[in-house]
């Protein structure tokens, strides 16, 4: 992949919003792929994306991302969790 000119290139989601950019890593496909969620501003309301590993990297460049921790990736399932089936723990 060939850079592409300054006034072509894409600007960082966090310079455009004004809000900081996170990235959870949530597995990897066929050791070529990444899988991960990227949230603009709230890690919890993010969107599944899939690069190769050096798209990824160019991508968290662009964008500045924090990289999430395995204990925030644990509290966001747990959130989100209790979003889709109410309190964890209960039988519906």
């Amino acid at each position: 992949m060939s850079p592409r000119p300054a006034s072509q290139r894409s600007a960082s989601a966090a310079v455009l919003t004004g809000q900081p950019c996170f990235v959870r890593v949530t597995g990897t496909a066929g050791a070529r792929f990444v899988e991960f969620e990227f949230a603009i501003g709230d890690p919890e309301l993010a969107v599944e994306l899939v690069l190769s590993f050096e798209q990824f990297s160019q991508f968290c460049a662009l964008h500045g991302v924090t990289h999430l921790s395995a204990d925030e990736g644990a509290r966001l399932d747990y959130e989100r969790m209790k979003w889709r089936y109410g309190e964890p723990g209960l039988d519906h």
